[in-house]
């Protein structure tokens, strides 16, 4: 029998599989992936590394507040199982172009990287393509944006088959313009002009045409799955769905454990939760569904609130949202406001809230005030944050919605929190579901 001919008409060399293989869209997209992974900028989770933060802030931007945003890069990179070793900030009125940096700052941050041996550069905000490869040309260390460093935690916390389809779409969405940096080793081969083009843009484009075969795949997986989804949610009947929303690493896991006690995994890590989870719950003999949803962050990366659709749903789709907000942290009022936004941008925004105050057992009135707070202090040379009762004065006098302040950890006011909860779950079955019989079994 004849031997059937390279489809490809190249012999790769340096390949170990063998000759007689063939590509499907995903194990040459798993490859591309891996390739970048080894030799480029899109792994961060293999072993122990060390990184430096850089922050390119406007030049109206308080120091209090630029450090804020890279002590939250740099937990970030902690929950990535980063070491970070130094920070640099540089004020420009808009970022460098080709480096991100100038070239001043770029001169210092390579010499820290040779002299410390550090091994990573981790960026605050999103890079492009062009830049990507011309930082890792110049400090020839992984180069790491904001991104890439949220996608990957979302990688190593995804349990669920929906959650992983969504991270590896994005994963694949956050690849296919950086290609070009897998195949420096093309660079010096001839080719390029009209119908000349050398076997390293053959390569790369083959290998886009491949990645994007892998995304339409992808996105159709992710259909099939909303649809069983929906299908499910569907067969939950009439009870009310209630929803924890919240900034990630407020607490919504702890206060639904404490709700439904059952195991769902916590810890003081950001985005413990990725999945969704679901548990039904009873309070005097009403039943309703409380999900546990994947937290909000500061530039969430669009290409993830898309792949994540499905799990957003169970936002959309809810009676009742619970919005909780870590009132410990120095820039809550901040944090509370990119929920609000993020909830705008999913379309559930107008939906019934009750505002939960998380951490009060944490929260320091003599912790350094943020920007909201300096108006209110009394020695402009001292800035102090308001005291706990004026914080509570302050929200429940100022919002319409129900507003509680709790500890879940040390599980303060919970009963106070049940109770709230009972009561706005009751007027809704009254409302929406006059007919409902407490006490009916619902299949999750």
């Amino acid at each position: 029998m004849a031997k059937k001919p390279n489809s490809g008409g190249r012999q790769h060399t340096n390949s170990t599989r063998h000759p007689g293989a063939v590509d499907s869209a995903k194990g040459r997209a798993g490859r591309i992936l891996a390739k970048g992974n080894k030799e480029a900028t899109y792994e961060t989770s293999v072993e122990a590394e060390s990184a430096v933060l850089v922050a390119v802030p406007d030049k109206r931007q308080a120091d209090a507040r630029t450090q804020e945003y890279l002590d939250e890069l740099a937990f970030l990179a902690e929950t990535a199982g980063v070491t970070v070793t130094k920070r640099f900030v540089q004020r420009l009125d808009k970022p460098d172009i080709r480096t991100f940096v100038g070239e001043g700052k770029l001169e210092e941050i390579k010499a820290y990287v040779q002299h410390s041996g550090t091994s990573m550069v981790i960026f605050d905000d999103d890079l492009s393509p062009s830049q990507l490869r011309n930082l890792e040309a110049e400090l020839k260390v992984k180069i790491v944006d904001r991104s890439l460093l949220i996608i990957d935690i979302f990688a190593s916390r995804a349990k669920s088959a929906t959650a992983r389809t969504q991270v590896e779409l994005a994963q694949y969405q956050y690849l296919l313009p950086r290609l070009t940096g897998l195949w420096t080793h093309l660079d010096k081969q001839r080719g390029g002009g009209v119908s000349q083009r050398g076997p390293g843009e053959t390569e790369i484009e083959t290998d886009r045409r491949v990645v994007r075969e892998r995304i339409d795949f992808l996105k159709e997986k992710l259909k099939d799955l909303d649809r069983q989804s929906h299908t499910q949610r569907k067969s939950r009947g009439g009870v009310v769905r209630v929803a924890l929303v919240g900034y990630t690493n407020v607490g919504k896991s702890t206060i639904m454990n404490l709700l439904s006690r059952s195991d769902v995994f916590a810890e003081n890590k950001l985005f413990a939760t990725v999945d969704s989870t679901v548990r039904k719950i009873v309070f005097d003999n009403i039943p309703f569904l409380l999900s546990d949803t994947v937290g909000f962050i500061r530039k969430l990366p669009t290409r993830l609130i898309e792949s994540f659709k499905s799990t957003l749903d169970e936002i959309r789709e809810a009676d009742l949202l619970i919005h909780v907000v870590d009132i410990s942290h120095p820039t809550f009022e901040e944090q509370m406001e990119v929920v609000n936004e993020t909830l705008k941008d999913i379309e559930a925004a107008d939906k019934p809230m009750l505002l939960v105050f998380n951490k009060i057992d944490q929260y320091r009135a003599d912790a350094p005030a943020s920007p909201e707070f300096e108006d209110m202090n009394i020695d402009e040379d001292e800035p102090v944050r308001p005291t706990l009762e004026q914080l509570q004065d302050t929200y429940m006098a100022k919002l319409h919605d129900p507003v509680i302040f709790i500890s879940a950890q040390e599980r303060e006011n919970i009963d106070e929190l049940r109770a709230l909860i009972t009561r706005h779950v009751s007027k809704i079955h009254m409302e929406r579901y006059p007919n409902f019989i407490p006490g009916f079994s619902v299949e999750e």
